[in-house]
């Protein structure tokens, strides 16, 4: 049975230990432990499974580019694990399946990496100092973003953080503000969704890990797990600006009720997105396969106006308390609320989680 881990430790233990599910269908498969510099015994697990005989299909699922969000991750995978891989064609399909790509981010309960870099704004391949001036709108708004001090009485930085918001609305509007603080930022290194000044090192990993692996398969499939956006009752796929599908056209495909392009008037823009790097790569790169990428977006304070506030709100004090510190009171509070945008404690969401996984799953590898 799927099931949420405790820690990071317990979630890379028992994927690793997946190479058994593995081996009986795909003799050759193999468990790859990439380390990772912040900390000792940190890794990304791989599990990889070329096809048999013909390189027709190769389905990627990963988990934890945003480290918090991989313990919905984990459980996704052990549900491939226990309900698909045994439905699939090893003569033909080949697997390529990656356990926290950044697993300091996992380990600790962060969204980013020790550096305070969001790796899917750090898929660059352009001069980082190029994008300077990308996202106009992030410098003018950055006191309201990013305050550079202690966070104090949990009462009175809700009631400033309302009216500052109010505030903001009225000169920029909503739509501006959502664009300026999720799409990505190179201006201010301690600021919310900073995208870095160079590439990180689970971003060179996984560009290798992507180069090696694709090579000879005519299509690759590529599901990314994700969770905060969307509404809590209903997974959002979403799709690649770089997708020739259009959202209806990908919903009537797979049967997926909710399809989202990664465009202002459907979900945000973003830069330094991987999958958008993937679509690229395979472009130019592997000219001869077709590449379908998309992030699994597991909604979870919903969509509404309130619900977005209430998500920026926590996003900015999780900074503001990781960056200038708080009161042992205060940061408890964060600290939870933080963990309620990625991972909600409510049983009733994670089963409508599982339920909306195998909804895509179906019609994705179906």
């Amino acid at each position: 049975m799927a099931t949420i881990p405790d820690s990071y430790e317990h979630s890379r233990q028992r994927f690793r230990a997946r190479l058994d599910s593995i081996r009986p269908l795909w003799p050759d498969s193999r468990l790859t432990s990439i380390p990772q510099p912040w900390e000792d015994d940190l890794t990304t697990d791989v599990l990889l499974a070329d096809s048999l005989v013909a390189r027709e299909r190769l389905i990627v699922l990963s988990s934890g580019l945003h480290g918090i969000e991989g313990y919905l991750g984990s459980a996704l995978l052990e549900l491939f694990f226990e309900e698909y891989l045994n439905r699939l064609d090893p003569r033909t399909t080949g697997l390529l399946l990656i356990h926290a790509i950044n697993p300091w981010g996992m380990k600790h309960w962060q969204r980013n990496n020790p550096e305070n870099v969001d790796l899917n704004r750090n898929f660059i391949e352009d001069e980082f100092s190029s994008l300077l001036r990308f996202n106009a709108d992030y410098p003018a708004l950055s006191s309201f973003l990013n305050p550079q001090r202690l966070l104090g009485n949990l009462g009175a930085e809700k009631i400033r953080f309302a009216a500052r918001t109010v505030q903001k609305l009225l000169t920029f509007g909503p739509r501006r503000i959502r664009e300026a603080s999720l799409m990505g930022q190179y201006h201010q290194p301690e600021g919310i969704y900073f995208g870095g000044a160079a590439l990180q090192p689970e971003t060179k990993a996984m560009m290798e890990l992507y180069r090696s692996a694709f090579v000879g398969y005519k299509q690759i499939i590529h599901l990314d797990m994700h969770t905060g956006y969307g509404p809590r009752d209903q997974m959002t796929l979403v799709t690649s600006p770089h997708e020739t599908m259009t959202a209806a056209e990908t919903a009537a495909r797979y049967g997926t009720p909710r399809v989202a392009a990664a465009n202002p008037d459907e979900f945000y823009t973003m830069k330094g997105d991987m999958t958008d790097w993937e679509y690229q790569l395979v472009k130019r790169e592997f000219p001869g396969a077709k590449f379908f990428g998309a992030a699994c977006e597991f909604g979870t304070f919903g969509e509404s106006i309130l619900a977005g506030a209430r998500s920026l709100r926590i996003t900015i004090f999780k900074n503001q308390l990781n960056q200038h510190g708080a009161s042992a009171k205060t940061a408890a509070w964060v600290e939870n609320e933080y963990r309620e945008l990625y991972l909600p404690a409510e049983a009733a969401w994670f089963e409508k989680a599982l339920a909306d996984a195998r909804q895509t799953f179906d019609g994705i590898f179906g």
